[in-house]
């Protein structure tokens, strides 16, 4: 064997025990961008930044991906998306509500799609925290980023952050937060009537 091959070998083997040790080695390409009205800053303690990226089948979770699949897990605060013809498969960090009474399960669906959505605090964040707005529009200070899915449940949200500390943590008022890169990226996938499963 020349030593140029040898030289390509052991780099190319260097490198497999390297996406081994941080457990890559089963992620394909595709899942490697994984990098609300309910929200408004957090006024109370953030809690630890911790998301688990284990790529999933879709089939334990829904019966098709008709209009394409959406699944949140709370625990793991991880969103994961698949297309209607399964091609396309996202993994993305979230962040999730606060606490237990904050967190709804269940199935839903998007019901709308708003680039620059403006945020109007619930009846009750405004009775938690009376001091913030009653409304603000679109731009770098609204909390639900630069874009939203609506779900069927009113006053629920996937959405993207201006403030990157929340994802990865236990942070909103109800809602699933992206970083706005990765919902503009979900938000261009999706549709309205794209199943929603929150567990």
């Amino acid at each position: 064997m020349n030593a140029d091959r040898t030289k390509y070998l052991n780099r190319r083997a260097l490198m497999g025990a390297a996406a081994a040790s941080l457990g890559l080695a089963a992620v394909p390409a595709l899942a490697q961008d994984n990098s609300t009205e309910m929200d408004a800053p957090s006024t109370g303690p953030v809690h630890n930044n911790t998301s688990s990226f284990r790529m999933l089948d879709w089939r334990p979770y829904f019966s098709d991906t008709r209009n394409g699949a959406i699944l949140v897990d709370t625990t793991s605060r991880a969103l994961h998306f698949w297309s209607e013809d399964q091609s396309i498969y996202k993994l993305y960090p979230t962040s999730v509500p606060l606490t237990e009474d904050l967190t709804r399960r269940g199935r839903t669906e998007v019901v709308q799609k708003v680039v620059g959505p403006t945020w109007r605090p619930t009846p009750a964040m405004k009775e938690r925290n009376p001091e913030w707005p009653d409304f603000v529009p679109a731009g770098p200070e609204n909390p639900l980023g630069t874009h939203a899915l609506y779900l069927s449940w009113t006053y629920y949200r996937i959405h993207g952050t201006h403030d990157t500390r929340k994802i990865g943590r236990r942070s909103s008022n109800g809602c699933v937060g992206l970083y706005n890169e990765h919902i503009a990226v979900l938000f261009g996938l999706t549709k309205v009537g794209t199943q929603v499963l929150l567990v």
